[in-house]
C-alpha cells in the first residue's frame, strides 16, 4: 500500500448535501428550508433568547427587590474577636494594613468595628467606620482611634 492509496473506510464518509442546486437534488426550488418568512432568507439568525413567539422567560418572571448602588459593605470585628485576634497574630496596631497582610481581609475591603464583647489590649485602631459602643469602649481601654477613608 502507498500513500496515495490510502482512503477512508467505506460508508465512513458522507457527500455533502448541496441544498439549492436545482429541482434534480431532490431538495431544490426552497433548499429544505420551507416557504416564506424570515428562516427561509439569507442572513438570518435568531434573537438571543427568542423563544418562537412565546412571552420570553425574562419577560414572564416579575422583578422582585431593590438593590442599593450606593450601599457599603463592611468587613465586620467585634470587640471580642479583636482580642482574639491580637492573642493569635500578636496585633499592636488594628489597620487594614495588617488585617491583609494576615489574609484577614482582602486589599479593596471596608473595615467597621462592632462593640459586642470586651477589648482588654491597648490598642492603635485604624479602620474605616466604628459603632458608638465601640468607641466608647476604645476611649475606656485608653486606645487610640484613626478613621481611614
Amino acid at each position: 500500500m502507498k500513500l496515495h492509496e490510502l482512503r477512508p473506510a467505506k460508508g465512513a464518509t458522507h457527500k455533502k448535501k448541496r441544498l439549492g442546486r436545482g429541482e434534480a437534488s431532490g431538495k431544490g426550488g426552497t433548499a429544505t428550508k420551507g416557504n416564506k418568512g424570515g428562516q427561509s432568507r439569507a442572513g438570518y439568525s435568531s434573537k438571543f433568547a427568542h423563544e418562537g413567539g412565546q412571552m420570553p422567560i425574562q419577560r414572564r418572571i416579575p422583578k422582585r427587590g431593590f438593590k442599593n448602588n450606593d450601599r457599603i459593605e463592611f468587613k465586620v470585628f467585634n470587640l471580642g474577636q479583636i482580642d482574639q485576634l491580637v492573642e493569635k497574630y500578636g496585633f499592636t496596631e488594628f489597620s487594614l494594613e495588617n488585617l491583609y497582610i494576615n489574609g484577614l481581609i482582602s486589599q479593596t475591603d471596608s473595615v467597621k468595628i462592632l462593640g459586642n464583647g470586651e477589648l482588654k489590649a491597648k490598642l492603635s485602631f485604624k479602620v474605616n467606620a466604628i459603632s458608638a459602643k465601640a468607641k466608647a469602649a476604645l476611649e475606656a481601654s485608653g486606645s487610640t482611634l484613626e478613621i481611614v477613608k
